[in-house]
């Protein structure tokens, strides 16, 4: 009797296993399809818990980044200029923030820090060059208090720093704004700040011709995660109230991707307009530097971008 029911459950085990295997394609899809839809809804239902955690207050604290990189070699590469040569790129990307939100006041700090390598070595030329060059360098650190009016307006305290830090470019130039105004926050995760009245201090050293001045100061900011993706862009500008040859507004954007586990893809992107910066770097240039003045400087749009694997922290 044993022998009859263990060969029976044999048999209708092989059965089942045989069914399962000669499922159409258009059955196995019906269910790959509802899995989906299952895993669907509940990440749904899980951003829907984390925006609550979201809205809790408290302190709020968060880092991504990207790194990027390559290198390469030529060796009797006949249809360029330099056949032989050796070239690497670097690129490296942090942006961090530690919020504070309270019922009366909010109080937001954020770091952006943006440092870039370039190099071309022509193997044939003994004069060249050979090693690594700066090719972007930005750090910029700001904090911003603001006493709540409503849901959405506050008045508000504004200090950002932003300056270089390689090659000795440390403080030179450096910019100091501090103002007060007032700050915006429409929708969550973006904040408007204007502030009419504003002081930008600008520090330098040596032969380098900065003004300081008293003007307007915006910006807005929007920094935000979903699922794998974080994103944030922030415009900085201020407005001379003196001469409009001292303003100077500043764009930068990241773009963080998670492909698997903390690993992922970033991109970032910036722009940038400075005229006295643009004066100062014409300056060493110029046949007659003394004759040369501000307004003759030729202000272009400074850029820059980096695409490379990313780390969240």
């Amino acid at each position: 009797m044993k022998k009859i029911i263990l060969s029976i459950s044999i048999i209708a085990i092989s059965v089942s296993a045989f069914a399962q295997e000669s499922k159409s394609e258009d059955e196995l899809k019906k269910e790959l399809g509802a899995k989906k839809a299952s895993i669907s809804a509940l990440e749904g239902e899980a951003a829907a818990i984390q925006a609550k955690i979201d809205a809790l207050p408290g302190w709020k604290k968060g880092v991504f980044g990207t790194i990027g990189g390559s290198i390469g070699g030529f060796d009797n590469w006949f249809t360029q200029a330099s056949p032989n040569n050796s070239t690497g790129t670097i690129g490296l990307s942090i942006n961090a923030f530690a919020n504070l939100n309270k019922e009366k006041y909010f109080w937001r700090n954020s770091l952006n820090i943006n440092l870039g390598w370039v190099k071309f070595d022509d193997k044939d030329d003994s004069t060249d060059d050979d090693s690594f060059q700066t090719s972007t360098d930005i750090f910029n650190i700001s904090s911003l208090y603001g006493y709540k009016l409503s849901k959405t307006f506050a008045v508000s305290v504004l200090s950002e720093y932003r300056t270089a830090v390689l090659e000795g470019a440390f403080n030179d130039p450096g910019y100091l704004d501090i103002g007060v105004g007032g700050t915006w926050t429409p929708i969550k995760d973006l904040v408007v700040v204007i502030h009419p009245l504003n002081y930008n201090f600008v520090f330098s050293d040596g032969e380098s011709m900065y003004e300081s001045s008293l003007g307007a100061k915006v910006v807005a900011d929007y920094t935000r995660k979903i699922g794998s993706v974080s994103f944030k862009t922030n415009l900085s500008a201020f407005l001379s109230y003196e001469d409009s040859d001292f303003s100077n507004w500043q764009w930068t954007n990241s773009l963080s991707y998670t492909l698997w586990k903390k690993i992922g893809v970033g991109f970032d992107f910036g722009l940038r307009s400075n005229k006295q910066e643009a004066f100062n770097a014409q300056l060493l240039t110029v046949a007659d530097p003394e004759t040369f003045k501000l307004e003759n400087a030729d202000n272009k749009l400074q850029s820059f971008w980096n695409l490379g694997l990313s780390y969240a922290f």
